[in-house]
């Protein structure tokens, strides 16, 4: 027992190296995203370049922003993710909850770079993405102009695509029952705003078909299935490379960014610092953005960008004229309530 305990602590003396492993190479950066024609151009704009440009290796992983596994990975100490890309509303829950790490990215990154709400105290915004309304135009003989179109069932007959959730929804709701842009989030802060944007709710509710995948809207649009949906714009893009006939109205949007967080506890912190930096760089976003109809968060990524390109992204002038930045704060404060409140209404 002795001798056993004397060739450990021996053991614990020596150099990781002798002992044939280190920690930091202990398993390969495993970055993960939602998938899909995204996961494709993060693929070509970040993952290659910086597996090329360091030699690192990069196991990419999809999923559905299932906020859960980040915090069963967290909460028991096995973090086995160690970049994760999120939507706004899970950044701010999982912030407040210790599930990121607390960095410093204006020391890592040129904060003078990056537009204006990209950087956050946990997260990186790494492109600018908006849910918008889109339809077949083989279908539609008169074009739809904006959500009060969505609503109209005897002008428009037919399914309509939503999402499944809170998020997004109340605020199509309010747009189409008139409320302005920049009131949106004012009116949905009081009780009678939210009164009312489940009131529109109801009145589409039988003509709603839900989706949870942003693969499913370009494939029903396609098919015939609905007439209309709300659809993350990258998708209709992909879409549309591949000859469907399919189109967005701007008007009305949701913009908004996703973010790279990095789980707290990941054994790769510092090889993920690394990632996030490449991704956040001038030459990165502008690829991505050649790949992908979602805008950069490098400012001067936005200069590279040929007017082709900038006419099909979310925060060119043209396109943002009247479109709505998602409100963080605001679904921070009162997502929780909201989604619980529209779970109960759509199992009605």
């Amino acid at each position: 027992m002795k001798s056993r305990t004397l060739l450990a602590t021996f053991a614990l003396t020596l150099p990781m190296a002798m002992l044939g492993y280190s920690p930091v190479q202990a398993r390969d950066l495993t970055v993960v995203n939602f998938g899909g024609a995204n996961g494709d151009a993060q693929e070509a704009a970040y993952i290659k370049p910086f597996e090329q440009n360091t030699g690192k290796k990069i196991i990419p992983v999809a999923y559905n922003g299932e906020q859960a596994k980040v915090k069963a990975m967290v909460d028991s100490g096995n973090v086995v993710w160690d970049v994760v890309e999120v939507e706004t509303g899970d950044l701010g829950r999982g912030c407040d909850e210790g599930l990121y790490e607390d960095i410093d990215w204006p020391s890592v990154i040129d904060a003078s770079d990056i537009v204006d709400g990209a950087l956050m105290y946990c997260g990186v915004g790494t492109f600018v993405w908006s849910t918008v309304l889109a339809y077949n135009t083989d279908l539609l003989k008169t074009v739809p102009t904006g959500w009060a179109d969505f609503w109209d069932v005897e002008k428009f007959p037919g399914k309509r695509g939503l999402r499944k959730g809170a998020h997004y929804n109340l605020e199509f709701a309010l747009i189409a029952d008139g409320v302005p842009v920049d009131k949106v989030y004012e009116t949905l802060s009081t009780p009678e705003g939210v009164d009312r944007a489940f009131a529109k709710l109801d009145e589409l509710k039988p003509h709603i078909q839900w989706w949870e995948a942003g693969s499913q809207p370009p494939q029903l649009l396609t098919a015939g299935d609905l007439v209309m949906s709300a659809v993350y714009n990258g998708r209709i893009d992909a879409a549309q490379r591949e000859g469907r006939p399919l189109a967005i109205v701007w008007d009305g949007s949701v913009y908004d960014f996703d973010y790279w967080v990095i789980p707290t506890g990941s054994p790769n912190k510092e090889e993920a610092i690394e990632f996030v930096k490449y991704a956040s760089s001038p030459k990165a976003q502008a690829a991505y953005s050649e790949h992908i109809a979602y805008g950069p968060v490098s400012k001067k990524a936005i200069e590279m960008l040929g007017d082709d390109v900038l006419a099909s992204v979310p925060n060119s002038p043209q396109n943002a004229k009247n479109a709505l930045f998602n409100d963080l704060e605001f679904w921070t404060d009162h997502g929780e309530g909201l989604e619980q409140r529209f779970s109960a209404w759509a199992a009605r």
